[in-house]
């Protein structure tokens, strides 16, 4: 863009405000919902919610009002018309709009709306031909697609979207979500079945159709794939014997009852010498399930050198017992010999892994029962199965020798296929195999419907063909992915959830620990863990998929995807938190058995490529400085392309999660290099930052609480740094910050941010004040870092925050110092007497005034649920800010958010007040690690917009109180 001829931009709404409580509490929502979820299409690591995603690219492309003062030309009407598009927004986010083509056409329509303006306003540009095409939105890219929701989002929000990604699993992953739909939208299911009920002349919506065909060919496979391999998997017949030693199979007596799962304990040569011929198990919870009235669990028999295991109903005589299997209590070792009581330290176990001495043994079995799960002993038929199973092909390819949360390999397991039994191997490969058939059946079939013969051709998907070999393909595909979700749940590495009574994945987190009492799912089950599940999930996906809008996706590096001119968002790796290329090996060796026919050039290697993949893994690297020198080039290269893609008149948003703690020694320190080397390389490649909102994108629920967890995602705003950007010093830095920050705080306390995020928010305004300098130094001349840039930011915060303070009532400002000193705990009434003397007030004072307790030479702030029920705001004579938070406190969490707007009403026009101490006590609170009560304060704000939207919604003549 040349200096003479520069683009014409305005403030975009995610430059101003967005109704943040509304999109994280729709994005958390998000996390629990399975059925038709674009997540259960295939699995990938850190994936965003469709919530944050939609919402941040709606507000991206969608004028904010104030920036267009023509239109509004005062406050009033500006934030009238920003609420508006509040409301639309907050609609956009709900799950249940997700296809809802009402409110998705109102918000392509304001994109559309805001573009125009755009194109108008920038319709004497050289190459406004080019670039400001009233009638044609910009193309969107995301140069890290990864799991692909945020291109999804693009193309439903009416955008043509692109998506690329070095790793071939997530191109696959992208091409199933954005480039395959569109070409099928509108196709009837070519399946006979579909055929013989006549449903080839309804109308199908979206890829409805082709939903239907990956249902019926994912059944078929089922079928065909038990019709090979059924026999190794037996049913469990109930025997007389059984109800004579279990009175509760009585009901089933007789019966064969279909297995859900096999539960396995690995097994070593027992360390004793005496017993060296023994294989003895690692068991790590003798429990099966838990649940009150259901209990059940393993006895193992000891029986001189040898040992068995019964399964037990009810309640165990010793529970803890029971919850530790062989594990030690106490020891250095985790285990210990069944038979002679000997500790087998790590040590021993890994030697033992690495000589290929670990076997396994069958401990339980889970079996269908009527509406419940029935345990069972195990039987030397059902482990005579297992052992039956000859894979004819294994995935051999080496694991990597040390890589990010991989543990398994000093156990002894090197290869892919030693994360499967030899019976999960033979169906995995009998699966994958009918993949292929699924391809050669669905193109007869097609081919006999002779559904559209003008494009039939012999292309393969990547040849963007649309034809019966192409849909074919696209079905296949879908099928393959269902043989990945079945491998997530048939690895050694899955385990029994004794308190939910189902079998839990591979990937319960982004790692492969060591799992040694495993579950090994049944394929035919129809449970949790079976082929049926997986295709019934991806099914409703593909019926979900009501998109019109092209995609596209390529295999392409961040470092070399250079597009000019398009909408850009995008969520980069996070330095060292997640190693995708290792991880999704374990999908690539299964999918390029199946698709390496139609997708050669992305099943061209052996593994996932992962030189120049953009992560911090040190062993790749040579060691932690290495990792991070190479993460901070290749992502400063990335972003340079970034910036010459992203369409000059829209800003580029760039997602950026990272570890907020981890343990090192006893001590908790907040751990930041990521994050800092992440915005070093977004300054250096020339962007400016607009703005920092965190978004709750991630999930820890199962990782432990001693780990350092992804918690959110902080999106950056940023735009291109005009060329014309001159150096500053440090002193003009900073008290540029001090005079810009403090009121963008205002606005994004007014804008509902809750405390919590407050800190991160406030980067957002505060880099932009340092990231509009070509760079700034200190008076030696050297740099001013990152990290130093921070600090101010900080600074600048806790100053603004106590300078609100000057707002508040003597009482609150007094209330405010001895918290921060003494919290509600007791304090000398000589130092309370000298605080009042300064603050203007007096101990009786605050004693009338409800809001401190004094006595016996002592002094105690009153706790929320302390104060009195019949407090009313509009008799109290001495009525305090302090008490106003407070009494909301204690009214939210006895009668929740209606409860609390009743009060508010009440209150008055000393809400924003109030708002504004919670924030600041909530600052307090963190600060000196207080959660508990940091708790009640930001769940307070957080619960601000709709305690006042309910308060409005009462009393309607009272909306001026609560306008922001």
């Amino acid at each position: 863009m040349t200096a003479e001829h520069p683009v014409k931009t305005v403030r975009k709404l995610i430059e101003v405000a967005l109704p943040l409580d509304d999109i994280n509490r729709a994005a958390a929502r998000e996390k629990s919902i399975r059925h038709g979820h674009p997540s259960t299409l295939h699995l990938w690591w850190s994936r965003k919610p469709l919530a944050a995603a939609r919402a941040v690219l709606f507000a991206q492309l969608v004028d904010d009002p104030s920036s267009r003062p023509n239109l509004f030309p005062t406050r009033e009407r500006q934030d009238r018309e920003r609420e508006r598009l509040f409301a639309i927004l907050r609609e956009l986010v709900k799950w249940e709009n997700t296809t809802n083509e009402d409110w998705l056409e109102a918000a392509r329509e304001e994109i559309r709306a805001s573009w125009r303006r755009t194109c108008a306003d920038n319709a004497d540009h050289p190459r406004a031909a080019e670039l400001f095409d009233p009638e044609r939105l910009p193309p969107f890219h995301d140069p890290f697609a990864g799991g692909g929701m945020i291109p999804l989002e693009a193309q439903r929000l009416g955008l043509e979207a692109h998506a690329s990604d070095l790793n071939p699993v997530a191109v696959l992953i992208n091409k199933a979500m954005i480039e395959i739909p569109p070409k099928f939208a509108g196709r009837p299911p070519v399946n006979p079945e579909s055929r013989k009920r006549g449903l080839g002349a309804r109308k199908w919506k979206g890829a409805a159709g082709l939903a239907e065909d990956v249902r019926y060919y994912g059944q078929w496979m089922r079928d065909e794939a038990e019709r090979r391999i059924g026999h190794l998997y037996p049913r469990v017949r109930i025997t007389p014997e059984m109800v004579a030693e279990r009175p509760d199979l009585e009901r089933y007596a007789g019966r064969e009852l279909t297995v859900i799962a096999w539960l396995w304990a690995r097994t070593v040569r027992s360390p004793n010498p005496a017993f060296a011929d023994v294989e003895v198990p690692l068991v790590s919870n003798f429990m099966l399930s838990t649940k009150k009235g259901k209990e059940a669990w393993v006895e193992p028999i000891v029986e001189g050198r040898g040992y068995h295991f019964e399964v037990r109903v009810g309640p165990p005589p010793d529970i803890e017992a029971a919850r530790r299997g062989t594990k030690t209590a106490g020891s250095g070792s985790p285990f210990r010999c069944l038979v002679s009581g000997v500790p087998m330290p790590f040590d021993y176990l890994r030697s033992e892994g690495r000589a290929g001495r670990m076997s396994a043994r069958l401990m339980a079995i889970v079996a269908e029962g009527d509406r419940s799960r029935v345990y069972l002993p195990a039987t030397a038929e059902h482990e005579h199965a297992a052992f039956a199973a000859v894979p004819e092909w294994r995935p051999d390819s080496m694991l990597p020798e040390k890589a990010l949360g991989f543990r398994v390999q000093q156990y002894g397991m090197t290869r892919w296929a030693d994360l499967f039994t030899e019976r999960q191997l033979t169906a995995l490969t009998i699966f994958s195999e009918l993949v292929n058939e699924v391809r050669d059946v669905t193109q007869r079939h097609a081919l006999g419907m002779d559904i559209d013969s003008t494009a039939m051709d012999s292309r393969s998907m990547s040849e963007d063909g649309c034809g019966p070999v192409a849909y074919a393909a696209a079905a296949a595909l879908y099928c393959a992915f269902a043989v990945d979700k079945a491998a997530n749940y048939w690895s050694s590495l899955c385990f029994w959830h004794i308190t939910r009574d189902i079998t839990v994945s591979t990937f319960g987190r982004q790692a492969l620990p060591m799992i040694w009492t495993y579950a090994e799912a049944n394929p035919f089950s129809g449970m949790s863990g079976s082929f049926s599940t997986g295709i019934t999930q991806i099914s409703k996906v593909v019926a979900m998929m009501m998109v019109k809008s092209p995609g596209f996706a390529a295999q392409v590096a961040a470092t070399e995807a250079a597009h000019a001119e398009r909408i850009v968002s995008t969520d980069p790796p996070y330095y060292d938190n997640i190693g995708y290329a290792d991880l999704s090996d374990f999908f690539y060796v299964w999918l390029r058995s199946s698709q390496r026919a139609v997708f050669p050039n992305l099943f061209s290697t052996l593994s996932v490529p992962k030189a120049e993949e953009l992560v911090a893994t040190p062993y790749r690297h040579g060691g932690r400085q290495g990792a991070m020198d190479f993460f901070q080039r290749g992502m400063s290269r990335a972003l340079r392309g970034v910036r010459a893609a992203t369409h000059p008149a829209v800003p580029a948003t760039i997602y950026y999660a990272f570890k907020q703690t981890e343990q090192k020694g006893s001590d908790r320190v907040t751990v930041s290099t990521g994050w800092e080397t992440f915005l070093d390389a977004v300054i250096r490649c020339g962007l400016q930052v607009c703005g920092t909102w965190p978004m709750r994108t991630e999930y820890p629920g199962n990782l432990k609480k001693t780990m350092a967890a992804l918690a959110s995602s902080i999106v950056l705003v940023c735009r291109r740094r005009p060329s014309s950007a001159v150096a500053a010093g440090r002193t003009e830095f900073f008290e540029r910050l001090k005079k810009e920050l403090p009121p963008a705080l205002v606005d994004l306390q007014k804008a509902g941010i809750a405390p919590v995020d407050l800190a991160q928010a406030a980067i957002g305004p505060g880099m932009a004040v340092f990231t509009r300098y070509a760079g700034v130094h200190h008076v030696d001349g050297e740099p001013l870092t990152v990290r130093e840039a921070l600090a101010h930011i900080n600074e600048v915060l806790d100053e603004t925050l106590e300078e609100q303070e000057g707002d508040f009532d003597s009482d609150t400002r007094w209330a405010v110092a001895w918290f921060t000193q003494h919290h509600f705990e007791e304090g000398e009434f000589g130092d309370a007497e000298t605080l009042s003397k300064a603050k203007n007030t007096s101990v009786a004072g605050l004693v009338e005034a409800g809001i401190l307790q004094s006595g016996s030479g002592r002094v105690r702030l009153l706790r929320p649920e302390e104060l009195p029920e019949d407090w009313d705001p509009r008799t109290d004579r001495r009525l305090t800010v302090w008490e106003m938070v407070h009494h909301l406190i204690r009214v939210l969490d006895d009668t929740g958010e209606t409860g609390a707007a009743r009060l508010l009403r009440r209150i008055g026009g000393k809400t924003e007040d109030a708002r504004a101490l919670a924030h600041r006590l909530y600052a307090v609170c963190d600060r000196q690690k207080r959660p508990a009560e940091a708790r009640a304060y930001n769940a307070l704000v957080g619960s601000w917009t709709e305690i006042a939207r309910l308060a409005l919604d009462d009393r309607g003549e009272e909306r001026a109180l609560f306008e922001r």
